[in-house]
């Protein structure tokens, strides 16, 4: 089984430019477009680890494929990559690797044109895919808190967010370190006309009455996979959502507020801008979606089955 070591990931397999490689191999020059100008899209896939199965799921490759594929098509990369034969690597890369521990798996097309230029088209693009040892990517157990950051949301008309591009991660990063920076756990990031869009990296779910709300896909979110999951669980839970605009000052009195993502998970909110959500404490409504979820993800509920792909 592939273990990691501090900071170097030994005995790791990669899959880069059409062959599989030892992560420490897995190398690109200086010169590519990529990486002069963040012309690359990617996908973040979970794998959970189910211990008593002795099972390796992977949670929504097709539906990640996809939108990789749609990705690309905005960037102009062509020919566009076909989802099957992604997935039959990303399938064949973590049973090279025999993880028995939760795992992240992260395909990406780039610009692989060496070459200084700004633009996108007249390049060729290339594939990678790499996958490591993954665990929390923010705190999913005690609650976290948040700010409302003067860093915007990049707009449609400028990089659209509904492609998972890496140069958006920039206003990303900006976002995250601004929170950050100021004590806070995470970001909540408006759009350019002061509405609610989405945390630094997830998509964001506010408790009102008994409903669930989240900004709708014209609010320069991500058009989020686990988002649609969460809708999944809470049209089964018979909890009401509802898409539509959100205030800033509405986060402030919500009964709950949870940000979802391939790396959040579902992670609770307790405060934003030193405001207590509710009660202050994790949510009734969050605890019963958060469970659901995480048993959904580990192959323990059978009707999500139709959500994984069994690597073992």
């Amino acid at each position: 089984m592939a273990k990691s070591t501090g900071n170097e990931y030994d005995g790791i397999t990669a899959y880069l430019e059409g062959d599989f490689r030892p992560l420490a191999d897995a190398k690109v020059s200086v010169m590519t477009h990529a990486f002069l100008y963040g012309t690359a899209t990617f996908e973040g896939i979970r794998a959970y680890w189910n211990a008593d199965e002795q099972q390796l799921y992977a949670l929504k490759v097709t539906e990640h494929l996809e939108r990789l594929r749609a990705s690309c098509k905005i960037l102009l990369m062509d020919p566009l990559p076909e989802v099957e034969a992604v997935k039959g690597i990303v399938v064949e890369l973590l049973k090279r690797n025999a993880f028995k521990e939760d795992v992240y798996v992260r395909p990406s097309v780039y610009k692989s044109t060496k070459a200084i230029g700004v633009k996108l088209h007249g390049l060729e693009n290339d594939l990678y895919v790499i996958s490591v040892p993954f665990g929390d990517y923010i705190d999913t157990a005690t609650g976290i808190r948040c700010a409302t950051v003067a860093t915007r949301r990049t707009s449609d008309l400028a990089i659209p967010a509904r492609a998972k591009a890496a140069g958006n991660y920039v206003n990303s990063a900006f976002s995250k370190s601004e929170a950050g920076l100021n004590g806070f756990d995470e970001a909540i990031v408006l759009t350019e006309a002061g509405k609610v869009s989405e945390g630094s990296a997830e998509n964001l779910f506010m408790v009102r009455g008994g409903k669930l709300v989240t900004p709708g896909v014209n609010d320069d979110i991500l058009e989020g996979i686990t988002r649609a999951g969460i809708i999944e669980i809470a049209a089964e839970l018979g909890i009401p959502v509802v898409e539509r605009q959100i205030d800033r000052s509405e986060l402030y009195i919500s009964d709950e507020i949870f940000l979802v993502g391939t790396g959040a998970q579902v992670s609770p909110v307790i405060e934003v801008d030193h405001r207590s959500v509710g009660t202050g404490k994790i949510g009734e409504l969050t605890k019963r979606i958060q469970s659901r979820y995480f048993d959904a993800v580990r192959g323990k509920v059978p009707a999500y089955k139709h959500w994984l792909t069994p690597i073992y």
